[in-house]
């Protein structure tokens, strides 16, 4: 009997999902007789029944290429913005999943794809979904594609930066993404041999990385380049962040909720540009030229790397086969060479974050790489 099987992508675009988007249509459609059709827009083509038939000249010469035929948005099916308001569109959702005579929806995405997954289990429907981001956060998975591409694009921005450090004397720091996690600026900062790594999960002192750059300078060394997080905070931030997280839980009322968030949202959108002052700093504390320079949505962008493409290919013709058995409610997640089903309850609303004794955290002290701390 064939199965009728929904697709999106939701969340920041990354290198892979064409992929992945082949793999599962390319297995379902050509091995599993399964019929394929699309969402646009992540979860609010769902919402709003924006969809479109997926046959195999719609997955012809996709595999290089960036970001996503489908499309993509941050939208949440149970928080969405319709007509100037927050609403909950779940309804709507599975009266489309409903409509087209559904019997699955692969969901591929971060973090946040997860939990809005997870939803739409909860809400009856039968959910697969598979992990992208660059950020490599996603809980249950050894890796997850798009991170392998961003690193590369990481590296070569440090190694290109390496000359012109040496030609100017000059302090170099590049902030990479990566909000709560450090896996880009860790491995990028490794593989590129940076000199000062800072990442969101160990709070830094200014004056330790200071020290750190004219201690080289002292040994004759001409330069120095600071691979940064975007997430990456001082001790002195991480306090402030704490205390607020801790009034926030231990406010009684709606009122103090509102304020603290509104407190913590004002933080936040101080802290964007962090790079441009530590930049500033770093000059101010080492008698250095120093220069800032943010990847951003470089990092996103671009064909994916063959090992991003080997592993959104794999991930998502597994998937295709899970769905085929009715394993629903379930992350198709990388272990090893494997791609194991993880249930969603076990995902959602999880982070892998980098641990301080992380074998990549070791081997950045064992080259004598500082991290910040003191």
């Amino acid at each position: 009997m064939t199965q009728y099987i929904g697709i999106l992508t939701s969340g920041g675009d990354c290198p892979g999902l064409n992929a992945a988007i082949r793999g599962v249509g390319k297995a379902g459609m050509d091995t599993l007789g399964m019929e394929l059709i699309g969402f646009r827009d992540g979860f609010r083509g769902l919402v709003q029944d924006r969809s479109l038939p997926i046959d195999s000249d719609t997955l012809s010469g996709i595999l290089t290429d960036g970001g996503t035929i489908l499309g993509t948005s941050r939208d949440k099916p149970h928080k969405m913005p319709i007509g100037g308001k927050m609403v909950d569109m779940t309804d709507a959702a599975v009266d489309t999943y409903k409509r087209h005579g559904l019997d699955a929806v692969v969901c591929i995405g971060g973090g946040g794809t997860q939990k809005n997954a997870m939803r739409l289990v909860e809400a009856g429907l039968n959910v697969v979904t598979l992990p992208k981001t660059i950020d490599n956060d996603i809980f249950g998975t050894d890796v997850s594609f798009g991170f392998d591409t961003a690193l590369q694009i990481a590296t070569e921005a440090i190694d290109r930066l390496h000359s012109t450090a040496t030609s100017h004397d000059r302090v170099i720091v590049l902030e990479t993404m990566g909000h709560r996690a450090g896996w880009l600026a860790l491995g990028a900062g490794i593989a590129g041999g940076a000199d000062v790594i800072l990442l969101p999960e160990m709070p830094y002192h200014v004056e330790a990385v200071a020290d750190a750059i004219k201690n080289r300078a002292r040994k004759g060394k001409r330069f120095s380049i600071v691979a940064v997080a975007e997430g990456a905070m001082t001790v002195e931030e991480s306090e402030t962040v704490a205390k607020l997280v801790a009034a926030k839980d231990a406010a009684s009322t709606r009122e103090e909720k509102k304020k603290v968030s509104e407190d913590l949202n004002a933080f936040h959108q101080a802290h964007v540009d962090h790079t441009v002052r530590l930049t500033q700093q770093l000059e101010e504390l080492t008698g250095l030229e120093s220069r800032l320079t943010i990847l951003g949505h470089l990092q996103r962008g671009g064909t994916p790397s063959a090992a991003d493409r080997v592993l959104a290919s794999r991930l998502g013709a597994r998937c295709a086969a899970l769905v085929a058995d009715k394993q629903y409610g379930v992350m198709v997640a990388a272990r090893g060479d494997h791609a194991v089903p993880v249930p969603l309850a076990e995902v959602a609303g999880k982070k892998k974050l980098v641990e301080p004794d992380h074998p990549w955290v070791k081997t950045a002290r064992r080259l004598g790489t500082c991290l910040g701390d003191k």
